[in-house]
């Protein structure tokens, strides 16, 4: 059976009937691309199943085809000769030789615009004229033509005007002038202001949930970013897997109109687990479990455990739905333990949260209690000239946390910055070892280079202060600098108080980086960088340390993955590094 097969297979092959024809076209490039795309007697000469007559009606009607296709190029008299050559064997050659002849040019714009903006909003009519497109003395093209209507009809409809429509246009084409001639008409329509919402599709979660994060207010200005802004206020809570958020954009109907919003939910519990490896911590395997609807009051439950090479850690979270002013209340505890450097360090934390994440900002207000215990890995005494005193440290510390994203894309930023400030306090006696307080600061700035290249800069500064030696605080809240997204070229949090080969963490820390990515393609690229960074316990006696080095990039889809070989000045060592560049 299977040699019959093979056998009827090799027949079909050998007895499969040859193309009728092949075509070979002269043409300007553009031309000949767009011709050898759409063309009939282009698109069907590998066809074996052509006839003569077909093949005849094809030559007959070609010019047409080829004065429709180029006139979308703003050539609107093109010369098109056709000759068939049979000589060799059953395969027609036909060549198809086209002189475009000069090129259609606009000479007028003219737009004009009715409707409410004329009046509220006149600045907008001037913008849609000022960066129309298809200025006089361009060539025409119908897709830059349709482009610029469009473009001038999303400037109406992006706030206010959502009704707004191209009400008549029309390109006057004189072809043996070589002329266009443009008119656009828009009606932009009433202007409109947004209402209460309208939700459907929440069962499960109380509707109450997308009201309270609703950074709308009824009767402001429509606006189709500040639609997404609730669609993407929706998504960033834990229980909608979806959102739609849209209105009736009926003239009749303007004032105060509904925001539509249609929801899909998530399940109430979700597992998640992962396997990974980082060059700083080592391999890892990580387990999750949520609970989103916790009393059936929409409470929720996360808890995780992460186990690396160099650290283990843990966590319990309880939430409540946001309230009426979008925070978030919860109650927290964590057990970390990191083996790095030769320092081993358990820290154990427990904490009330209340936060709020918004468009463009985040904050939270935090009450944790540490209790930190640090030692040198193979259990020897601590030297005395350690930052940390061996032993259990604790601390009940107040803090407030604030965080600004201003950057075109959260997940492949371009432009833009981000920046985030932490600051805690902490008063000795109340459940507290010494009186401290800590500061911390990260920012990221995105310069775009071109169309695809872009520079990365990035610093961190962190300060302890205290009056004297910060032997009491937990050691958890102190500094060490190197790895990843540190000074690369060193190991993880091996800038330190360096003691005898044990690197204990300090009071102050710096970190700066300079980053260079040039992008190949949309997901592979390669970078350069200079890093350099320091942690001390005392300014004065600080040690800067620098790492140069590049790799590759690769867009995934939850983030750049970076893959660098880093040089450590100091260290005289190379060192890899893989991390995901997820934006903080």
């Amino acid at each position: 059976m299977l040699l019959l097969f093979c056998a009827a297979v090799v027949g079909t092959a050998a007895f499969a009937a040859p193309p009728f024809y092949r075509i070979d076209i002269e043409a300007p490039a553009p031309l000949r691309t767009l011709l050898e795309t759409h063309l009939d007697l282009a698109r069907y000469q590998s066809r074996t199943d052509i006839s003569e007559e077909q093949l005849k009606f094809m030559l007959a009607t070609a010019p047409d085809q080829v004065a429709q296709l180029t006139s979308t190029e703003g050539y609107f008299s093109p010369v098109t000769a056709i000759s068939v050559q049979d000589d060799d064997g059953p395969l027609k050659v036909v060549k198809m030789r086209i002189d475009p002849g000069p090129r259609t040019a606009v000479s007028s714009v003219d737009i004009n615009v009715s409707g409410a903006v004329s009046d509220e909003d006149p600045q907008r009519i001037a913008a849609i004229r000022s960066s129309w497109p298809l200025q006089p003395g361009q060539p025409f093209r119908q897709e830059d033509w349709d482009a610029a209507k469009e473009q001038g009809l999303q400037i109406l409809q992006k706030t206010r005007y959502a009704a707004a429509r191209l009400s008549a246009s029309q390109a006057r084409i004189d072809a043996a002038q070589n002329d266009a001639q443009l008119t656009a008409n828009y009606d932009s329509g009433p202007s409109f202001t947004l209402g209460e919402l309208q939700i459907s599709g929440a069962k499960r979660y109380p509707a109450e949930i997308i009201r309270n994060v609703n950074p709308l207010s009824p009767g402001e200005p429509y606006s189709a970013e500040r639609l997404l802004a609730l669609q993407r206020q929706i998504q960033n809570t834990p229980y909608f897997s979806n959102a739609i958020v849209s209105i009736d954009d009926d003239p009749a109907h303007s004032d105060m109109t509904p925001v539509k919003v249609q929801v899909s939910e998530f399940p109430a519990q979700r597992i998640r687990a992962g396997v990974g490896y980082s060059t700083d911590t080592g391999a890892q395997v990580e387990g999750q479990y949520s609970h989103y609807n916790v009393f059936d009051r929409a409470w929720t439950f996360n808890s995780q455990v992460k186990l690396e090479q160099q650290r283990q850690y843990g966590m319990l979270e309880l939430g409540m739905p946001p309230d009426s002013k979008s925070f978030v209340n919860s109650v927290n505890t964590s057990q970390d333990r990191t083996t790095l450097e030769g320092v081993d360090l358990r820290s154990f934390r427990v904490g009330l949260k209340r936060a709020r994440s918004r468009e463009f900002y985040d904050t939270a207000y935090t009450l944790d209690y540490y209790a930190d215990q640090l030692q040198q890995e193979n259990g020897a005494v601590l030297p005395p000239n350690t930052v940390t005193a061996p032993g259990t440290h604790h601390a009940l510390v107040p803090g407030f946390s604030w965080a600004r994203r201003d950057v075109d894309d959260l997940i492949f930023p371009r432009r833009g910055h981000l920046l985030s400030l932490q600051i805690g306090v902490a008063a000795k006696g109340l459940f507290t070892d010494q009186t401290f307080a800590r500061l911390n600061a990260r920012y990221r700035l995105y310069v775009p280079v071109g169309k695809r290249d872009l520079m990365l800069f990035r610093t961190e500064g962190g300060a302890v202060f205290t009056k004297g030696s910060s032997s009491q605080v937990p050691a958890s809240l102190l500094f060490r600098a190197g790895g990843s997204d540190s000074v690369r070229g060193y190991d993880y949090e091996s800038i330190g108080n360096n003691q005898n080969g044990t690197v204990f963490p300090d009071k102050y820390l710096f970190t700066a980086s300079a980053e260079y990515q040039h992008w190949l393609t949309q997901q592979w690229g390669g970078a350069v960088f200079y890093d350099v960074g320091t942690a001390a316990d005392n300014w004065s006696d600080k040690q800067f340390f620098s790492g140069i080095g590049g790799g590759v990039r690769y867009r995934s889809p939850v983030g750049v993955i970076n893959a660098d070989l880093a040089y450590g000045v100091q260290a005289r060592q190379f060192r890899p590094h893989i991390s995901l560049g997820i934006a903080f």
